[in-house]
């Protein structure tokens, strides 16, 4: 009980203000640089700038977490023009990989504090935010995604779609692996022994999630930078897809799964349903089969 008080002391009285510092400081610099960094012509000083201050921001906020970070194979980190892959527990898994490299991030539009970051981030870098409910969206981000990559050499990291618990590696949409362009996996796996980075945004805003992240005692993390991974002849993009996927969750520890991540928010189609109940059929059939035989 003492040493649990003298914890909570530690934690809420000295670590948590001072890592609100550290956030604050590092989220109002990249608004702030980043805005600025907009009004500048597009070319290699305006690129040379917004890379140096993503990295000095994202570095400052990785610090704000006390987030110790382990990276391995870092002979394999995403090269220009490339779309980097990762599964997807936290907005932090953001922080992680960029703290490391600078990447242009596609991903859902937010409100509120994430919404007026993303705002302020897109005018200094081609970052793509999209609504994922919209298709219309959807199309006009794969053109340019691939006219990015293609054309403009840009580095995009691309994640799982939403926030699983760091337990399993769920669907990865078809779209970003019809480009054809070079694909880098990334896994990324937490230690929840010192603090849980799963954010369920179901339950909690992104202000009080962040709380709880300071308020732990550490981000402890591994990331791996796989070998990069290309479509082969004869692969459609949703295997390829699962290839990619199937790697990262090999190299995480995490459970390979077909299950769309979508599925926490909105209603399960009828199909799906009768998929899972045909695969159920097949173990119950196998299993009477076993039993008769012996």
């Amino acid at each position: 009980t003492v040493l649990w008080g003298l914890g909570v002391v530690i934690r809420y009285g000295f670590l948590l203000p001072l890592r609100l510092t550290l956030a604050i400081t590092g989220v109002s610099l990249l608004v702030v640089f980043t805005t600025m960094i907009g009004f500048l012509p597009n070319g290699r000083v305006k690129n040379f700038l917004s890379e140096k201050v993503h990295l000095m921001c994202y570095r400052i906020c990785v610090r704000a977490l006390t987030a110790i970070i382990t990276y391995h194979h870092s002979e394999n980190k995403p090269k220009n023009g490339g779309i980097c892959v990762a599964n997807h527990t936290s907005p932090i898994d953001i922080i992680i990989l960029a703290s490391d490299g600078c990447y242009a991030m596609v991903g859902q539009i937010h409100g509120g504090l994430m919404g007026l970051i993303q705002k302020s981030m897109v005018k200094a870098c081609p970052h793509i935010w999209f609504e994922r409910s919209e298709v219309k969206d959807r199309v006009v981000n794969w053109l340019l995604i691939w006219y990015y990559v293609c054309f403009m050499c840009v580095s995009y990291n691309l994640s799982s779609g939403t926030c699983i618990n760091n337990t399993s590696v769920m669907m990865f949409k078809k779209g970003s692996f019809e480009i054809g362009s070079t694909v880098y996996p990334v896994a990324i796996k937490y230690d929840p022994r010192f603090g849980d980075a799963f954010w369920n945004s179901s339950k909690f805003g992104m202000v009080n999630y962040l709380l709880r992240m300071m308020s732990s005692w550490a981000i402890v993390c591994s990331v791996w930078y796989l070998p990069p991974m290309s479509r082969q002849e004869g692969e459609d993009a949703v295997q390829f897809a699962n290839r990619v996927k199937a790697a990262i969750a090999r190299q995480g520890g995490l459970v390979d799964l077909l299950w769309d991540g979508g599925l926490k928010r909105g209603k399960v189609k009828d199909t799906f349903k009768e998929e899972q109940q045909k695969l159920y059929s097949k173990i119950l059939v196998g299993t009477q089969e076993d039993r008769s035989r012996s």
